[in-house]
């Protein structure tokens, strides 16, 4: 019971340290001078991310790879089926061109690269014994991070998209701000630490694998900064931050944070995953073909039940799957 609690506790700690980092670094980069555009493509899309880098860094660091693996892939299916989904139950979204044309298509892409990655013994008849995330394999991801990070950077700089949440500052004295962000990092750090002991115990009581864990308690969790941008930005009918939340965050989750993870320790990959693998490339492609079903480039209210509904038989499955039956 102790665990659990310290469980539901660490996913509170992750998200107010987040939202608490987000403020008063946004605050003290004003203070600076530091242009609202660069606090939105860098402090802020970090804050966003740093619940899954968190958990995955502890995890990590402390050889539970299953969580790891499962938190980032469990979380991208969820961003997309469960919160997504709900959005669009919400109100109808809009998808723009660019999102059509360049930011889909490029987390598909970091997604079917990430696969590779972890299955590449498959693909080297020279290569044996277990699969791992190397670090790599991490900077490669991280190579294609910086690219996206690119062109978001000369998208906003074109007018062609405005960055998600960039200019949503405080007015903070310095004494306030450094200690948001020092009571920010002390939050994702105790919130990670917490989380990943509190799985580790669950998936240990429950004799469940750690990747199983991942894909539900952890990856949920570490999604509900996602859950409530998306779902306040539907009830006030802007689309493109609903849309771009998930979007970038799923990228951000495949290159930046399974990157940093690889390249601080490498990550073991259990073969059993690669089902949530293909789910997740599966959500995916699936966001990109309703675009061009019923009415174009928006997304539907039926469309979006169907995705939550998907969400539920995908974790129905996993539980199924993981004890056998």
């Amino acid at each position: 019971m102790i665990e659990i609690i310290f469980l539901l506790l660490g996913f509170g700690a992750l998200v107010l340290g987040a939202d608490k980092l987000v403020e008063g670094a946004s605050a003290i980069g004003q203070k600076m001078g530091i242009s609202q555009l660069i606090i939105g493509l860098t402090i802020v899309a970090f804050g966003t991310s740093a619940p899954e880098l968190v958990i995955n860094m502890v995890a990590g660091l402390t050889d539970n790879g299953g969580i790891a693996i499962g938190n980032v892939f469990g979380s991208s299916t969820s961003n997309i089926l469960l919160i997504l989904g709900v959005a669009a139950l919400i109100y109808p979204l809009r998808i723009q061109d660019n999102t059509v044309s360049k930011e889909i298509p490029f987390s598909i892409l970091a997604v079917s690269i990430a696969g590779i990655l972890v299955n590449e013994r498959f693909f080297d008849v020279v290569s044996s014994g277990s699969l791992f995330l190397s670090r790599s394999d991490g900077l490669v991801l991280l190579g294609l991070f910086l690219v996206f990070l690119y062109y978001m950077l000369l998208s906003a700089r074109s007018g062609e998209k405005n960055v998600e949440e960039e200019a949503q500052t405080l007015d903070l004295p310095w004494w306030q701000a450094i200690l948001y962000v020092v009571g920010g990092l002390a939050g994702l750090v105790l919130g990670g630490q917490w989380v990943v002991d509190g799985s580790v115990f669950i998936a240990s009581a429950l004799g469940a694998s750690q990747a199983v864990i991942g894909v539900t308690v952890v990856a949920l969790g570490s999604s509900l900064p996602e859950l409530v941008t998306s779902a306040a930005a539907a009830l006030k009918k802007n689309a493109d931050i609903a849309i771009g939340n998930i979007v970038g965050s799923n990228i951000f989750n495949i290159t930046w944070v399974l990157g940093i993870s690889a390249v601080i320790a490498p990550v073991k990959y259990d073969t059993a995953s690669n089902f949530d693998f293909f789910v997740m490339l599966g959500a995916s492609l699936a966001l990109f073909a309703v675009i061009f079903t019923g009415k174009k480039q928006i997304f539907q209210r039926w469309q979006g039940a169907l995705c939550v509904a998907a969400y539920v038989t995908y974790i129905i499955a996993s539980v199924v799957r993981e004890i056998g039956i």
